[in-house]
C-alpha cells in the first residue's frame, strides 16, 4: 500500500514514478547524516556485531597478512561448504600503485578468521612483455571475489591492470582460480582479457581456462560467463568494447555493481553516486542508469540484497562529501522499492595509522554475500568493507533490522556461552580490543591498542527517566579510561561516568571511587535532564529530553577524525601503532535498564 501510495503520489505531481526505470527505489525516512558525528546522529542497527579481521602492521608483518601492507581494500565475501570465505586487494601504501596483489581468509563462524593468504600474487610479464606507456607497473583491482558454479565449485576472481588506471587500456584481464574444500587453491587462468588492448594467451602470464585439463572447472568458468547478472559486476574494470554486456545505456558512468530480485521478479542493479536501474529479463536489458535522489551518497559502494526475513536492505554512506566516508547504514523495506528504517552498521572511525593516497576515513566499500551464493544458518545480514582503507572488517547485522526497542532490558548473561554471539548488543571488537562472555558469564572488554578501543552499547527504550544497575569489576587498566555513557538517539552524550585510578568522575568532578579487582555496583538515574549517583544530584553532560543507549568503552570518547581533517597530507606511521600496549580487562555483569 505504502508503494501503490507514493507512486501515485510522484505520478500525479509529475515526478518520477517510484519502481520505474525513472526512479527504481526510493529512502522515505527523511533521515540526514549530521556531519559532526561519526555515528551520524543515527539510531543503531540493534544487535550489530562489528568485527576486525584483518589489522595493518608495517613493522611486524607477522601480525597482519606477513608483507607489512597498509592499503587494504576493496573486499568481497561469501560463504560456501561451511566456511565464510573473503578476498580483499592490497598494496604496499597507496591505492593503485604498484605493486599490488590480492589476499582471502577464511572463517568457520564469521567471527574468528585465520591469517590472510594469497590469492593472487604480484603479476610478473612474461619475458620479452613491457610495460605499456604511460604505465609503470602491476597492480590488481576487484570489483566480484567469488563465484558459485551450479556443478558446486568455487571460484575466487581478481581483475589484473597497470598502474595508475587499470581500467580501459590499462586493464589486461579477469583471472580465476578454483578454491578447494581445504581453503588451498588451484592454478591460475584468465577467464576474459580486456576489450580494450590486444591481450591474450601469448602476452600474458597465465593461461586461458579453456587450457585446463579439469572438465568441472572448465564447466563452472563457462557457466559464469554466461551469467549476465554476475559479469554486470565487471563492467566499470573493462566497459566491454567487444559488447560483451548487456548494459548499453550510461556504461562510462556506473561502478560497482550489486543487484537483488525484487518481489515482482525484476532486477534491481545499483551502482556508486546513487545510481540504479531495473531488467525485466534477468539482464538481457536494462533501463538507462539514473540517479535516485533519495540515496544521498558519494564514491563509496552501494550494497542491496534480499534478507532472510523476505525483506530487503540497502547499505551505503549516506553522505555526499566524497573523501570521508561514515558511517555505514542500513535501510529496509518490504518490496525492494521503498526503504524506511535507517540504522548504523558501523560508527567508528577510529585514526587512520598510515598515510597514502586517497585513504578516504570511515567505513566504506560494503559488499555481501552476493544473490545465488550459498548461505550461513541463521537469518543474519553479512556484510564485509574496509575502514580507512587500511583495515578489513565483518559485520553481523540481526535480521530483521530493528532500531528500537520496547520493554525493559535486564542481561545477566547466564544463558549465553563463551564467546558466543551477544543478543541485543552492539558490539565494535577490533583485533587487540576484544569483547566477549567469558567462562563466568560476565560481559568482558579488554583494549591493548592505544588508537581505537572495544566498545558495547545497549539500546533501550527511549526515556526521559531512566534507572541504570550494572555490576563492574576493573580487573586491569592502562592509560586509557573506562567510560559509561547514557545517550539520546542522535548519540548526544547526557551522562558520561569516566572511571580511572580508582575515581569516578563526571563533567570533570569525582562523584565516586572504586577498587581494582572488587566488583563495585553501580546505580544512576537519568531524571529529566539530572544525573542521580548514590544519592546526589549532578549536572549533565549535554542538555538532552530522552535518552536510549547505554555505551561502555575502554577509551575516550573521540571525535576526530572529523571532515576537516585534511586527507592527503603526508604523514609518519601513529607512533607505537604496530605495537599492542599494556592491556586492561572490564567486566560487566547483571546490567538493568528500566
Amino acid at each position: 500500500m505504502l508503494t501503490l501510495s507514493l507512486a501515485l503520489l510522484a505520478a500525479g505531481n509529475g515526478h518520477a514514478q517510484t519502481g520505474t526505470g525513472q526512479e527504481p527505489v526510493a529512502y522515505v525516512g527523511g533521515e540526514i547524516c549530521n556531519p559532526r558525528l561519526h555515528e551520524g546522529g543515527f539510531r543503531y542497527a540493534i544487535g550489530t556485531e562489528n568485527i576486525q579481521v584483518m589489522r595493518a602492521n608495517r613493522t611486524h608483518p607477522e601480525r597482519a597478512d606477513g608483507y607489512g601492507w597498509t592499503y587494504n581494500h576493496a573486499p568481497n565475501l561469501t560463504y560456501w561448504n561451511g566456511s565464510f570465505f573473503l578476498e580483499y586487494l592490497s598494496n604496499p601504501v597507496d591505492e593503485q600503485q604498484p605493486p599490488g596483489q590480492t589476499y582471502y581468509v577464511m572463517s568457520k563462524d564469521g567471527r574468528h578468521w585465520n591469517k590472510p593468504r594469497i590469492a593472487f600474487p604480484q603479476y610478473k610479464a612474461p619475458e620479452g612483455v613491457t610495460i605499456p606507456k604511460p604505465y609503470y607497473g602491476y597492480i590488481q583491482h576487484q570489483r566480484m571475489g567469488f563465484y558459485t558454479a551450479p556443478n558446486g565449485r568455487l571460484l575466487i576472481l581478481a581483475f589484473q591492470g597497470h598502474a595508475y588506471d587499470p581500467f580501459k587500456e590499462g586493464g589486461i584481464g579477469r583471472m580465476a582460480r578454483e578454491v578447494h574444500k581445504d581453503g588451498t587453491l588451484g592454478p591460475i587462468y584468465f577467464v576474459r582479457y580486456s576489450s580494450h588492448a590486444g591481450w591474450n594467451e601469448g602476452n600474458t602470464a597465465y593461461p586461458f581456462y579453456t587450457r585446463s585439463k579439469d572438465k568441472g572447472f572448465r564447466e563452472a568458468v563457462e557457466s559464469l560467463l554466461a551469467d549476465r547478472l554476475k559479469t554486470l559486476q565487471w563492467i566499470d574494470e573493462d566497459r566491454g568494447l567487444d559488447g560483451f554486456y548487456s548494459l548499453k545505456d550510461s556504461i562510462n558512468t556506473v561502478q560497482a555493481t550489486s543487484y537483488y530480485h525484487r518481489r515482482d521478479g525484476q532486477v534491481v542493479a545499483l551502482w556508486k553516486w546513487s545510481y540504479a536501474a531495473l531488467s525485466d529479463d534477468e539482464g538481457r536489458s536494462w533501463t538507462a542508469p539514473v540517479r535516485c535522489p533519495s540515496l544521498i551518497m558519494a564514491g563509496g559502494k552501494q550494497w542491496g540484497q534480499r534478507t532472510g526475513d523476505g525483506r530487503y536492505a540497502l547499505c551505503y554512506n549516506p553522505i555526499e562529501t566524497q573523501p570521508y566516508r561514515y558511517p555505514l547504514i542500513v535501510i529496509t523495506g518490504d518490496d525492494g522499492i521503498i526503504f524506511d528504517s535507517l540504522g548504523v552498521v558501523h560508527g567508528e572511525v577510529p585514526p587512520r595509522r598510515f598515510m597514502g593516497e586517497n585513504k578516504d576515513f570511515g567505513p566504506c566499500y560494503v559488499r555481501g554475500i552476493t544473490e545465488g551464493e550459498q548461505q550461513p544458518e541463521g537469518q543474519d545480514m553479512w556484510l564485509t568493507y574496509s575502514v580507512n582503507k587500511e583495515d578489513i572488517w565483518v559485520s553481523r547485522v540481526p535480521v530483521p533490522v530493528k532500531t528500537t526497542w520496547q520493554g525493559p532490558v535486564k542481561d545477566n548473561f547466564d544463558d549465553i556461552k563463551p564467546d558466543a554471539t551477544i543478543p541485543h548488543w552492539n558490539i565494535y571488537r577490533p583485533t587487540w580490543c576484544q569483547v566477549r562472555i567469558d567462562k563466568a558469564h560476565r560481559l568482558c572488554l579488554s583494549d591493548s591498542d592505544r588508537y581505537d578501543y572495544a566498545r558495547a552499547i545497549r539500546v533501550f527504550e527511549t526515556a526521559k527517566k531512566v534507572a541504570v544497575n550494572l555490576d563492574l569489576k576493573v580487573e586491569k587498566e592502562n592509560a586509557d579510561p573506562f567510560e559509561i555513557d547514557l545517550t539520546d538517539r542522535h548519540g548526544t552524550r547526557a551522562v558520561s561516568l569516566r572511571l580511572q585510578n580508582g575515581e569516578i568522575r563526571s563533567c570533570g568532578e569525582v562523584i565516586g571511587h572504586y577498587q581494582p579487582g572488587i566488583v563495585r555496583h553501580l546505580a544512576f538515574t537519568f531524571d529529566n535532564g539530572l544525573l542521580r549517583f548514590e544519592g546526589r544530584t549532578y549536572p549533565i553532560l549535554h542538555a538532552v529530553k530522552e535518552v536510549e543507549r547505554l555505551s561502555l568503552r575502554t577509551g575516550e570518547y573521540r571525535e576526530l577524525p572529523n571532515r576537516q581533517t585534511p586527507n592527503q597530507d603526508p604523514a609518519p606511521p601513529l607512533p607505537g601503532c604496530d605495537e599492542p600496549m599494556r592491556p586492561s580487562l572490564y567486566l560487566v555483569d547483571n546490567v538493568s535498564i528500566r
